[in-house]
């Protein structure tokens, strides 16, 4: 079984071949639209569409000349039916379904948050059904149960604005560049720790609902009166990364103590972040829970991931959402996406 996955859901492009009779993968490649958005300071929706039209058939070309594979060779291709960008996911669809048709495969859509949670299984350590995933990335933070391959189950979720999306707004609030959050986060290294302390949003509500607005705007007070030399800008993003981590911590742990799980799976962009990972790790070996993470390659959006997913469902004789028409969905509720 070969799966050809294809992300466009932002502003990467991302095409990996992965072989379900083996159970590894085979060859993938990505192309990153940062540099392009960096001049605007945030994505372009119209643009990012376009340069995937650009990227798409070459980088899938070049995956299948790595693996050796024609695609002929193809079981099924699979491609980011949603969340995200509508112009951006229509390119994957289109892909996606064009190619599918003209070898007489399936076309699957997989859902883009799904991508993520099932993305630790292309590491060394494969976590075991059930387990507790935190995605965290840049406009999702939601805890999840997951039973099995399309049996999700909402835990808690943020109510504004997601931790990725926190981390870049208060690097913009710092005077750092696009993308913000690995700015932030390389900021942060050098700050002073406990210089300042800022709100933990939401880390005693007693549920596993997460807010992170009431963060930035704190921030935005302490920046208004700090220099603009370095030492402070990194204490300040020390105090945010930290509260953001402390925050994280406590919802995952109260997931893991509610649920009964004994294994935790951390992806996303977020869970690339070195100080959420230390923290998880000591939370984890404190209170008798392993911690999954992805390859840290395979922490961003990745056609990997799609190819996997896709893998899944169809060893699981799910399929995927495209067998309903050719559709993409820019809002979707990984929680109906069973």
């Amino acid at each position: 079984m070969l799966v050809l996955g294809v992300e466009t859901s932002c502003d990467e492009t991302g095409v990996a071949l992965y072989d379900g009779a083996a159970g590894r993968l085979l060859a993938q490649a990505l192309h990153s639209q940062v540099e392009m958005h960096e001049a605007y300071g945030g994505i372009v929706p119209e643009l990012a569409s376009r340069d995937h039209v650009r990227r798409i058939v070459p980088l899938a070309r070049l995956v299948l000349a790595q693996a050796g594979k024609t695609p002929g060779d193809l079981t099924a291709v699979a491609y980011t039916q949603g969340p995200g960008l509508a112009g951006a996911l229509l390119v994957g669809a289109a892909f996606g379904h064009g190619l599918a048709a003209a070898l007489g495969v399936p076309a699957i859509g997989i859902h883009h948050l799904e991508g993520h949670l099932v993305s630790p299984l292309l590491g060394a350590a494969r976590p075991e059904f059930p387990f507790v995933a935190l995605l965290a990335s840049g406009g999702h933070t939601q805890l999840m149960r997951v039973a099995g391959v399309g049996d999700y189950q909402l835990l808690g979720e943020t109510h504004d604005d997601a931790a990725g999306e926190a981390f870049d707004k208060t690097a913009t609030l710092l005077g750092l560049g696009y993308p913000g959050g690995p700015a932030l986060a390389a900021l942060a290294e050098r700050g002073r720790p406990g210089l300042h302390r800022l709100p933990r949003p939401m880390i005693a509500s007693g549920d596993l609902d997460f807010s992170f607005s009431g963060l930035k705007t704190a921030v935005a007070t302490l920046a208004r009166g700090a220099a603009r030399d370095e030492q402070p800008r990194a204490d300040i993003a020390r105090a945010f990364e930290d509260a953001v981590v402390d925050v994280l911590v406590a919802k995952s742990a109260l997931a893991m103590e509610r649920t009964g799980c004994t294994q935790l799976v951390v992806a996303g962009g977020v869970g690339a972040n070195r100080r959420l990972r230390a923290a998880l790790d000591a939370r984890g070996g404190a209170s008798g829970f392993d911690v999954l993470y992805p390859p840290p390659e395979l922490c961003t959006d990745n056609g990997a991931m799609i190819a996997l997913a896709a893998t899944l469902r169809l060893q699981a004789g799910l399929g995927g959402d495209a067998e309903r028409g050719f559709t993409v969905r820019p809002r979707w509720d990984l929680a109906a996406a069973g």
